[in-house]
Order: structure tokens, then C-alpha cells, then sequence
């Protein structure tokens, strides 16, 4: 039992690392491509390496039957992720400083809470909305560079589209909710789902162009390790767990190890503004995930 526990520490710190990565991966990749191009190109990359996923474990058929027999939740599904939570998500990064966008990404959990009352008629509790003033008053530090309460935000474009992008991943999982599936075959059907519809916005909007290279091997590694082979590695270590809430808190790792990476690679400087807000996004997420523990 102690072994499991330590493979599926292992699995979940490689996810962890891929994932404390992909900020900068966002940033770099912006440099060569349109937000819709590194969607485009990023939901191929990550379709394809789910493609092989589901080969080798002879899947296929699997795949026709959930589509087929979930057509509708898996078009919904589809269009919200990868096409429209990654749009709106690299609009933000294309706006905001990777160390801005990506704090304010992670209070998803929180906005998941939020809708899960309205959508799944989940009670909510004080320590929600207490967890919710904590994290937002968190946002709110990062966005005015450590003054809050002038209001001035250092692009309220870029902060709209990153809260934004929490309300489509929350409501990515709500719709989802419900479906006790394979993860891989539904993960796989809905980039099967979304991928000709970014293709099809995709020309309708951009002109045809030839991508940059540097911009299409960046794209792979978002495609990679931000959407395909990070996620597998997270579920076999929540599968492999023997306690997955052991598991589960080490991702309040990951916002502080991406800023490293910003810094050093993105060459951002790191604000004392963003350390101490995304803290205190972490102290709420914490708040309020101790709230569902419990519950």
C-alpha cells in the first residue's frame, strides 16, 4: 500500500511539473502564433497523442459507441474544450503577463463552487463565500500590481478574458459531471468533436498563412503537456492513490513552481504583488477545499 502511495507521488509530480511549464509554454508560443493558431495547432497535437493513447489500449470501438450514444453532451463538450476555453485562455495570455493570467486561471475551483449552486443545486456554505472573498481579493492584488483598491487594472481585457476562461472550464466540468465513462475515450472524443470546428473558425477568421516552426513546436508541447499525456499521468496517480486528497493538494504546487519558470524563461520579473496575491488565492482555495473534504 505504502509503494502505491509512492508511484502515484510520482505520477502526480510529473504532471505537476509538465503543468507548472505551460504558462511559460503560453507565453512562448504567443510570440510566433495568434491565440487561434495555437489553438488550432496545440487540439491537433493533443488529439493525436490521445489518437495513439486510445490505439494502444484498443479503444477504438469504445470511442464510437460514446459518440454516438452521447452526441449531444459530447458536441457541448467539445465545444467548450479545447475550442472556446483555450480561445478565450490564450486571449487572456496574449493580454496579461504569464505570472497575472495564470494566477487568475487557477481560481477555477472557486468558480466551479459558484455555478455548482445555480447548475447542480449544491448548497453553499460560509466558508465558499468566505474562500471566495479570499481569492478574488487575491485576483485583485495581482491585477493592480499590489493596489487593490485603486482599481486600476494593468489590462481589464486580459483580466476579463482570464475570469472568463474559469467560467468555461467550471462549466467544462459541470456539464461533465455526470459521466462516469472512460476519461481517456471521453477526453479523446471531445478534441474528435472540436477539432473541425477550430478548423472551420480558424478559416473563417485567419488568413493562410504558413505558421512559423518555432510556433508549431511550441504548440506540440502545449498540445503535449498542457491538454494530452499531463492528464493521463494525473489520472493514474489519482487511480493509483490510497489517499487521493494526499494527492490532490500537491497542486497548490504548481502556481509557484510556473512562476520560477516564467521568470527564468518568459523573463518576466516577478512582482512581490503577484507572490503575495496568488498566496492568498491559495489560502482561499484551501478554505475552501478543507469545505469539501469535510462535506
Amino acid at each position: 500500500m505504502i509503494n502505491t502511495q509512492k508511484q502515484a507521488y510520482k505520477y502526480a509530480l510529473i504532471s505537476i511539473f509538465f503543468w507548472s511549464t505551460v504558462a511559460t509554454a503560453f507565453k512562448v508560443s504567443l510570440q510566433f502564433l495568434t491565440p487561434i493558431e495555437l489553438v488550432l495547432y496545440s487540439s491537433f497535437f493533443s488529439t493525436l497523442i490521445l489518437f495513439f493513447v486510445i490505439v494502444y489500449e484498443k479503444k477504438i470501438n469504445d470511442v464510437k459507441i460514446h459518440i454516438f450514444s452521447n452526441y449531444k453532451k459530447v458536441f457541448i463538450l467539445g465545444l467548450i474544450n479545447p475550442f472556446l476555453y483555450y480561445l478565450v485562455l490564450f486571449k487572456a495570455y496574449d493580454l496579461l503577463p504569464a505570472q497575472e493570467a495564470q494566477a487568475i486561471n487557477y481560481t477555477w475551483a472557486l468558480m466551479l463552487a459558484y455555478l455548482s449552486v445555480i447548475f447542480l443545486k449544491q448548497k453553499l456554505t460560509l466558508k465558499d463565500i468566505l474562500a471566495g472573498i479570499i481569492c478574488y481579493f487575491g485576483v485583485l492584488i495581482i491585477s493592480t500590481k499590489g493596489a487593490p483598491f485603486s482599481l486600476n487594472f494593468s489590462n481589464f481585457d486580459g483580466v476579463f478574458f482570464a475570469l472568463l476562461s474559469t467560467v468555461l472550464w467550471s462549466m467544462y466540468w459541470i456539464v461533465n459531471t455526470k459521466h462516469k465513462g472512460d476519461p481517456i475515450v471521453g477526453l479523446f472524443s471531445n478534441f474528435l468533436i472540436s477539432l473541425p470546428l477550430i478548423i472551420i473558425y480558424f478559416v473563417l477568421t485567419q488568413p493562410l498563412i504558413i505558421p512559423d516552426v518555432k510556433g508549431v513546436l511550441s504548440a506540440a508541447y502545449v498540445g503535449f503537456f498542457e491538454m494530452g499525456i499531463t492528464f493521463l499521468f494525473w489520472l493514474k496517480a489519482m487511480q493509483t492513490a490510497t489517499s487521493t486528497a494526499k494527492i490532490a493538494n500537491l497542486i497548490f504546487i504548481s502556481p509557484f513552481l510556473s512562476l520560477i519558470f516564467i521568470h527564468f524563461i518568459v523573463g518576466e520579473e516577478i512582482f512581490l504583488s503577484t507572490i503575495f496575491g496568488l498566496s492568498i488565492i491559495i489560502i482561499g482555495l484551501i478554505l475552501q477545499q478543507s469545505n469539501k473534504e469535510k462535506n
